[in-house]
């Protein structure tokens, strides 16, 4: 039997997701907040419903790609979530970076309805997820990942099963935490470098040369050689306080599954409170 894949979330990387799904011919039913990608889904081939106890009630497979644990809670529970609408046997997928105990508390709910539950949180970016190439952090039981891989491997190069409920989000967390400290990293020692009279692209060359300096790094620090005019404009500072508000969320999960763990993480703790600095976002400019 085919499987019915169903998207929530339809953003920045899950439109992308969603339009992987249609182009791999899966029927594909979608739902978001915002009206204008689920029309551009539909377009493309894809449902769009206005609920989404409509999504899982129209699909074996639901993708769930919100911003955060709130809105993952909002979009699974209550009388129009997904919950409310999917038949026992619906896998469902977590592709947001949330806390575990977020989704290990909602898996038994879905538990009580015969629904399986996941976490398959993603890494790639936008551009990951439009070519197909995402990598995709697997916490949950094998049967439930196997019923489903042919939807992840529409966006996916890459399958990881990290282990049971909650190792794919743990496994997030903590990949993420590299990226913030790299990103902290890269920005400190140019902003040093400059200010002790050297130029940039001369720490870059070296930088480069001993690994130092990764692709990504390199690409995040264009947003600091943008030209001054640009990165003042309303329309950069806003971009910037997206991928704060972003970051400062992230790394608040991980600091708060390090207390779990009973691990202290200071250079976490640190990155935490200088996100708003280290992407060159004004304090004017702060949501």
């Amino acid at each position: 039997m085919t499987l019915r894949a169903g998207f929530i979330g339809l953003g920045n990387i899950g439109k992308p997701m969603a339009r992987r799904l249609v182009k791999a011919g899966l029927e594909t039913t979608v739902y978001d907040l915002a009206a204008a990608p689920v029309h551009e889904l539909a377009t493309a081939g894809a449902k769009g419903v206005a609920t989404a106890r409509a999504v899982g009630a129209a699909s074996d497979y639901v993708g769930l790609c919100v911003r955060d644990d709130a809105d993952l809670r909002a979009v699974t529970l209550g009388p129009d979530g997904v919950f409310a609408g999917a038949e026992a046997g619906t896998i469902i997928a977590v592709h947001s970076t949330v806390q575990p105990k977020t989704v290990l508390e909602l898996s038994e709910v879905a538990a009580a309805r015969g629904i399986g539950m996941i976490d398959a949180c993603i890494t790639g970016g936008a551009a990951g997820a439009a070519q197909g190439t995402l990598t995709v952090m697997v916490g949950g039981e094998a049967k439930h990942l196997d019923r489903i891989r042919p939807a992840l491997e529409s966006f996916a190069r890459l399958i990881v099963h990290a282990g049971p409920l909650g190792a794919g989000a743990k496994l997030k967390l903590c990949n993420n935490l590299m990226t913030y400290l790299a990103w902290t990293s890269a920005y400190e020692a140019t902003l040093l470098a400059r200010a002790a009279g050297l130029p940039q692209h001369i720490l870059e060359e070296v930088a480069r040369s001993n690994g130092n300096l990764t692709d990504p790094m390199l690409a995040f620090l264009g947003v600091h050689k943008a030209p001054e005019e640009t990165r003042r404009s309303e329309t950069f500072q806003a971009m910037l306080a997206g991928f704060v508000e972003l970051a400062e969320k992230d790394l608040a999960a991980t600091l708060a599954l390090a207390r779990d763990c009973g691990v202290a993480l200071p250079g976490a703790a640190l990155a935490s409170q200088i996100m708003a600095r280290v992407y060159g976002l004004e304090d004017s400019k702060r949501r």
